[in-house]
Order: C-alpha cells, then sequence, then structure tokens
C-alpha cells in the first residue's frame, strides 16, 4: 500500500496498481540512446506484476494503530513482507518463468541493498534465508530458460528503474534521482522534475520512444484516520475509487 497525502486526506494506492505504472513506462520505453530490450514481452509483464505478491494483502491491508492509517509497503512486519516477496515469484512462475526470474530478482535487490548489520539477529538470520532461496530459485529458473544472464541482470536494473520512476510518481518525490539505469551502452542516472508551469514531470535524459507519455493507477479515496483495523476496512469497502494521471514530457519539446 502507498498514501500519497494531499489537501483531501490520503489516498491508498495498492502495490500492484503502483507497478502498474512501472508496466506502462517499459511498454513506451526505448530510443536511439537508451536502446531496446529483450524478451519484451515477457519483461513488460515482470515490470506490470514486480508486486504481484501484495494483490491480496492490499484488499485487506493491515492497521497502523500509530498513524490510524493502513500500514504502507515501508511499514510492514518483516515477516509479512519477505512472505510476499517470496509468494510473488511463483505465483507467476506458472505464467512465465522469465517474469518469474525477474521479479524474484527484484525482491532480492531490495534485500541484498540493507544493512543486515543493524537488524536484530532473528531478523537478520530471516533475510539471510529469504536472499538464500530466492538465489535458488533464480538459479534453477536461469537453468531453465539457459537465458543470458548478462541479458536478465540488465532487464533486472531496467525493473529497479521504472518502479523507482513509478514510486516518484505516486508519492510526489519529485525532484527525485533514478540511479544506474541501463542504456544501450552503459548506466545513467535519471532525473525526475515537476514542470510548474505546464503541470507535466520531464525525465533527463529522456528514454521514451516518443516525446510523451501520461500513465494512471487507481487508489481508494480515505479523509479520516481509523481506531482499529475493522473500522479501517469498513471504511477502505465504502471508500470512493480516484484515477491519478501523471503526463510525461520531453523537456525539449
Amino acid at each position: 500500500m502507498l498514501l500519497r497525502e494531499d489537501e483531501r486526506g490520503w489516498l491508498a494506492i495498492g502495490q500492484p496498481s503502483h507497478a502498474w505504472i512501472s508496466g506502462q513506462l517499459a511498454r513506451a520505453w526505448g530510443n536511439e540512446r537508451f536502446g531496446a530490450f529483450e524478451p519484451f514481452e515477457e519483461v513488460c509483464l515482470a515490470a506490470e506484476q514486480h508486486d504481484v505478491g501484495w494483490a491480496a494483502r492490499d484488499l485487506a491491508p493491515l492497521h497502523n494503530p500509530g498513524t490510524g492509517l493502513p500500514r504502507s509497503f515501508m511499514e510492514m512486519p518483516l515477516d509479512i513482507h519477505l512472505g510476499l516477496f517470496t509468494d510473488g515469484p511463483r505465483s507467476l512462475e506458472s505464467q512465465s518463468r522469465y517474469a518469474a526470474l525477474l521479479v524474484s530478482m527484484h525482491g532480492w535487490r531490495l534485500y541484498a541493498r540493507r544493512e543486515e548489520d543493524r537488524a536484530k539477529p532473528a531478523d537478520a538470520e530471516a533475510i539471510r534465508s529469504f536472499l538464500a532461496g530466492q538465489r535458488k530459485f533464480q538459479e534453477g529458473t536461469l537453468q531453465s530458460l539457459g537465458a543470458d544472464r548478462a541479458e536478465v541482470e540488465r532487464n533486472s536494473l531496467l525493473i529497479w528503474t521504472w518502479d523507482y520512476l513509478s514510486l516518484a510518481l505516486c508519492l510526489g518525490w519529485a525532484p527525485a534521482t533514478a540511479k544506474g539505469c541501463p542504456t544501450a551502452d552503459g548506466l545513467v542516472d535519471l532525473e525526475l522534475k515537476g514542470d510548474p508551469g505546464s503541470g507535466a514531470l520531464h525525465i533527463d535524459p529522456w528514454p521514451l520512444a516518443a516525446p510523451g507519455l501520461t500513465v494512471r493507477c487507481e487508489g481508494r479515496r480515505i479523509s479520516e484516520r481509523f481506531a482499529d483495523s475493522e473500522q479501517m476496512r469498513d471504511a477502505l469497502e465504502r471508500a470512493r475509487w480516484e484515477t491519478l494521471e501523471f503526463r510525461l514530457r520531453d523537456r525539449r519539446t
């Protein structure tokens, strides 16, 4: 769950809806500088489904008694968080092994960057077990596919980039920097900035095939804090749905 705060309260955006933006970016991605990616459909599917493990949880989110709001993705208990990133790739395996591989690598990459020495001993051990399990899954899937490891790594970094950009859009982080995005011949940092005059957002350098793109996601509107899970979930069931749109434009046009 993502919580976007504004003057009317909060928009509760499901993780899979944020991931939908990643998929929209993937399908519009690539130009002379940034190149193409293959296999196209499998990578786009992985981008769109990289948070597939969250689908059921975001329909019945956990309550945060400290805020009175649904728990955001950054407030989830470790065991639940690890479970979602374990179940996601396996649920996708029956649809596409390649997509499942990339989704597994995404969760692995997220936890590989955490500082285990700062975690409690039990948490550090759970993270190490998760990382080892995902590496085992990835190695078996790589062998099954006979996929090129360098290509898979590049595609995984692309999904990491799309995930960051879609989070930045949904949570209003601009200006923000997506670091280490693959291009046709190396890595580059992408700058996401807003344009107060037009209301559009610019990505520099521009990575898309067309000079502009509008992406969208959906969320449920909440305007109050809740005393407990039952009250919160009842309100979410009755909440009005809203569509968020973000206009991306090449600043050179």
